[in-house]
């Protein structure tokens, strides 16, 4: 082959080489194009062992982008997104960073970082409670002994538990296990009742984690143990009405007053019912009434002691007092 053949009109030659590569190149992005795509993925934490996090959020969007034959294939086992909170400080809105990173091969895939999200952050503190026992005695017995029993525990009586969390959550924490049912018989024992926690805002549901990382109680159920007594638990104790709180218009007098029921049953320890020789119902306001009224009230039985009914009614005779003049309207 002549090299005349090769080097004549060269310019024409190099560019027709290159039109074709511009044009297999185009072929191929044709088929292969780059795309851009969001999907929702999964967060993880790091969080070092003094805080605890509060409600923070489980997924977030990400958006990625490349070619269509590597973004169709982008999924939570090749792009991970995690949140490290290692110098976080306790504080009730603090800014994390949160980072989204492909394992596929460099540069096949360019990610953009979620923006960052605000997390209460507490600090983290064990706390050990002794389980308390609740038991309700039927008629005619008296709750003499409860024992809550840590199964396998070295030293099972008094059983006490620890709680694994957040220390705003710690206010007013108790363990409570609860016999079900009502005690009848001289004793009960009942195994692996749950152990539920609460604190100064009501019950705390172990059974979903809303903490990174999760809260933990290291036992969740005990054996209870409760003793009863034959005894009398309930009496009858007469009501009382109160002074009012306000007496009647001037010009007028309360001539009679009727409590109904005169009387009620109370029921509970014997050594409580005791002590109650009767009841005293709240007071009520007769500043507007210048003839006979009548008023429910709610009967104040005291803690730990049940009655019935749970109303009563106190029917005051109002008439004017001939001694002294009303007042004008």
């Amino acid at each position: 082959m002549s090299w005349n053949l090769v080097t004549d009109e060269w310019r024409l030659k190099v560019l027709a080489l290159a039109l074709a590569v511009l044009m297999l190149g185009a072929v191929a992005f044709s088929q292969n194009p780059p795309t851009s795509k969001t999907m929702t993925f999964p967060i993880s934490y790091t969080v070092p062992p003094n805080i605890m996090l509060i409600n923070p959020p489980t997924k977030t969007d990400v958006t990625f982008s490349g070619l269509a034959d590597v973004i169709k294939n982008v999924n939570p086992n090749n792009l991970i997104v995690s949140v490290d909170a290692t110098r976080a400080q306790p504080g009730p809105a603090v800014s994390l960073n949160v980072n989204a990173k492909s394992l596929l091969p460099p540069g096949s895939v360019q990610v953009q970082n979620p923006p960052p999200i605000a997390v209460q952050v507490d600090a983290r503190q064990v706390r050990e409670l002794p389980v308390q026992v609740s038991a309700r005695a039927a008629a005619g017995f008296t709750i003499t002994k409860t024992n809550a029993i840590c199964p396998g525990s070295p030293n099972p009586n008094p059983c006490k538990v620890h709680f694994d969390g957040p220390l705003s959550w710690e206010t007013n924490l108790s363990a409570t296990a609860s016999l079900p049912g009502l005690v009848n018989v001289n004793t009960i024992d009942s195994p692996n009742q749950p152990v539920l926690l609460s604190n100064s805002n009501g019950t705390i549901d172990l059974s979903s984690c809303r903490t990174q990382p999760c809260v933990n109680l290291d036992v969740t159920s005990v054996n209870l143990h409760v003793e009863a007594a034959p005894g009398a638990s309930s009496s009858t104790v007469p009501l009382l009405d109160a002074p009012p709180s306000h007496p009647p218009p001037a010009g007028y007098r309360v001539t009679g007053i009727t409590v109904t029921p005169a009387t009620v049953v109370i029921n509970g320890d014997p050594a409580v019912l005791g002590r109650i020789r009767s009841i005293s119902l709240p007071p009520v306001d007769l500043s507007n009434s210048t003839s006979d009224a009548s008023f429910t009230v709610a009967i104040p039985y005291a803690a730990g002691v049940t009655g019935s009914p749970a109303n009563a009614t106190v029917r005051y005779s109002i008439a004017q007092n001939p001694n002294v003049s009303p007042s004008p309207p």
